[in-house]
């Protein structure tokens, strides 16, 4: 029997979150074969999809940085995939890519649709799609481009324990900088202590996070990392040092209100009063810092320096409409993935 391909095409856009079996539709279709392929592409079959917060920007019919997703058009998202045949000698049988094909098992994708990575030294497979994929090259041009941390400086990252968070608050450190991090749980909080080297971990949703915040920040921030928007955004800026860098990086506590007026972000006046620098930036304008981001951290990963956690859904590609929801009820710690297809079975499959 021929081989069928499952893809998530988008099915309505949510006016608040997604909703499993309603906002993404399963399409089932003959899968793609060597003999689809023309000179200079590869079929590819996904590993791992990532799950980030953005998506759910992609599905509002608003303008942004990229066009919407349109209804019925397949969900976009990286992957991690492994090649099953190919006519590009940029890439051969049992290779492992990057590639932006979406929600589905199986795609075609031409030479420039695709990077050919290599895991360094003390790294592994789902690193590529983690603190060396675009999570990695996020937090580390938002550093090197905006936030610029100095030893001895006071660094605040919301979002702390999440996939990006919790590499820009690692590097921070590695620079030299006193790092606090705000995240949802205490467990969450004792993972950014213990374990990744934070200085100060806060719980947001405790009864005293304002007067610790406070207490935290004596002689005041120089360098905020939002992640979340609201009302700890509004609270970073009342504790701002005259000159601070604020890097706005996502907005996650209002993602899935699209359009409506959020709470918060009441004091702008302070960007104003105390001279700060607040800039929003995408990944994307940064491209020629991949390289050296990639160097820099595969280098720390290879000495021990840098230390990361995955969250991986498993279950293959039906698990993604329901796990994509955990990264807006903070389920997560670290990098969201699903694994579409376990390297386990592809090496199995070779025996």
């Amino acid at each position: 029997m021929a081989r069928q391909n499952k893809t998530y095409v988008l099915a309505e856009r949510p006016t608040t979150h997604i909703v499993p079996g309603k906002t993404f539709k399963l399409e089932v279709t003959p899968a793609p074969t060597a003999d689809d392929l023309k000179d200079g592409q590869a079929l590819i079959e996904t590993l791992y999809l990532s799950l980030d917060p953005a998506m759910r920007g992609w599905i509002n019919d608003m303008r942004s940085y990229t066009t919407p997703v349109a209804i019925g058009e397949k969900m976009r998202g990286g992957v991690l995939a492994r090649v099953i045949a190919s006519k590009t000698p940029k890439a051969k049988v049992g290779d492992i890519v990057t590639a932006s094909t979406g929600w589905t098992e199986l795609a075609v994708v031409g030479e420039k649709e695709f990077q050919k990575l290599e895991v360094p030294k003390g790294g592994k497979l789902t690193d590529l799609m983690g603190v060396l994929g675009m999570t990695g090259m996020t937090a580390w041009t938002g550093l090197h481009r905006i936030g610029q941390p100095k030893a001895g400086e006071t660094v605040v990252v919301s979002g702390a324990a999440g996939a990006t968070g919790s590499v820009v608050g690692q590097i921070a450190k590695l620079r030299g900088s006193r790092v606090i991090g705000i995240a949802g749980s205490d467990d969450k909080c004792e993972w950014l202590k213990n374990e990744l080297g934070f200085d100060v971990a806060l719980n947001y949703k405790s009864e005293t996070f304002k007067k610790d915040f406070e207490a935290a920040t004596p002689d005041y921030i120089d360098m905020y990392w939002d992640n979340v928007g609201g009302e700890i955004l509004e609270l970073a800026l009342t504790r701002a040092k005259k000159n601070a860098r604020f890097v706005m990086c996502g907005s996650i506590s209002g993602y899935n209100q699209p359009g409506r007026e959020t709470k918060g972000i009441r004091n702008l006046s302070i960007v104003v009063s105390q001279r700060i620098r607040m800039e929003g930036f995408i990944v994307f304008d940064f491209l020629e810092d991949w390289p050296r981001a990639r160097e820099e951290i595969g280098q720390w990963l290879s000495e021990g320096k840098f230390k990361r956690k995955e969250t991986i859904a498993k279950g293959g590609l039906e698990v993604a409409e329901h796990a994509i929801s955990d990264l807006f009820e903070g389920k997560n710690t670290g990098k969201l993935l699903v694994e579409v297809k376990s390297p386990d079975e592809v090496r199995a499959a070779k025996l």
